[in-house]
């Protein structure tokens, strides 16, 4: 049996645990390691502060008074969740094993509290034309990277959805690039602007073909060696070019996407026109992006209306 690394706990139970997760489950180290310091810490609160020194003692009650004491600590909803799964796997496993003879799971019922959605990094519409003014177009790759970057930005593309396009996907005349979804083999229609437009026939036309060499692909974007670029050039790629126009936003190509996403909201384009763009199956994705568009129109009000927020100093009067 695996020896906890922390300290011997009073509930050997949560020794014959975490081997289980090690024999049985075959969990990852870097999991086993967070459930065994999660239960660690939930055994010593249980032991030190309610005196409670075997796991068949343990009430509900119990449990939300340590999930009380984390909240008090400040704790992120994301780390408070990871412990909360930590305590119900644990008793969950602890009640289906005969061998404890608990009569109840005392966490069955204890909620796990939902993580805060992050929202999504965006660029301003200036940011994104400064990126793409300063892209050199004195040779081929350059021409290539232009055009990468206006094709993402005004169709919206997921990274794999631009490196896997084919010249056969782009309607030069209707301006307009399908999209091969891989589920029921749905594809998408996204129109594509004049400017991403000429930005493409400039390097199908000059550079695409001289990056091809004797390759026999259809792909648009190829690498200088006419093979499909990586994922991971176009990340470093994109981040190079931020930081190159003094933007220090935490960014990557998915990162354009949203921008496109949010960009086309403040312009009053309608929430279902985003999501078909997108090729979001649930609406529900989409909505993300008007969190963004709200949190932008209440910066903007309280900048146009200052006194529309209440001063602290007089609300303690």
């Amino acid at each position: 049996m695996k020896k906890l690394k922390q300290r011997e706990v009073v509930f050997i139970e949560i020794a014959d645990f975490i081997n289980h997760l090690y024999s049985d489950l075959s969990l990852s180290k870097n999991t086993i390691d967070a459930y065994e310091s999660d239960l660690v810490q939930y055994e010593s609160f249980l032991y030190k502060v309610l005196n409670i020194e075997d796991v068949r003692d343990i009430l509900r009650e119990d449990i939300l008074k340590y999930i009380q004491s984390l909240k008090r600590k400040n704790l992120s909803k994301a780390t408070i969740s990871r412990k909360i799964v930590a305590i119900k796997d644990f008793h969950k496993y602890l009640y289906k094993n005969p061998m404890y003879r608990l009569k109840s799971n005392e966490a069955e019922l204890i909620d796990t509290p939902k993580a805060d959605k992050k929202l999504p990094v965006v660029l301003t519409v200036d940011e994104i034309d400064k990126m793409i003014s300063s892209i050199n177009t004195d040779d081929n790759i350059g021409i290539r990277n232009k055009a990468m970057v206006e094709v993402l930005y005004a169709g919206g593309f997921r990274i794999t959805e631009l490196l896997e396009l084919k010249i056969t996907d782009i309607h030069w005349k209707e301006k307009y690039i399908k999209i091969s979804e891989g589920k029921g083999n749905k594809d998408r229609l996204v129109p594509i602007g004049e400017m991403a437009l000429l930005a493409l026939r400039n390097y199908v036309n000059n550079a695409r073909s001289e990056l091809l060499k004797d390759n026999k692909t259809n792909l648009v974007f190829l690498s200088y060696q006419g093979k499909e670029i990586s994922r991971q050039y176009v990340f470093k790629y994109i981040k190079k070019l931020a930081l190159e126009n003094g933007i220090t936003k935490t960014i990557s190509p998915h990162t354009i996407r949203h921008s496109f996403a949010t960009h086309l909201l403040e312009n009053g384009v309608d929430l279902r026109i985003v999501q078909e763009l997108l090729g979001h199956e649930d609406i529900s994705t989409t909505q993300i992006y008007t969190h963004i568009d709200r949190s932008k129109l209440k910066n903007m009000y309280d900048n146009v209306f200052p006194l529309s927020s209440v001063n602290k100093d007089d609300e303690k009067q």
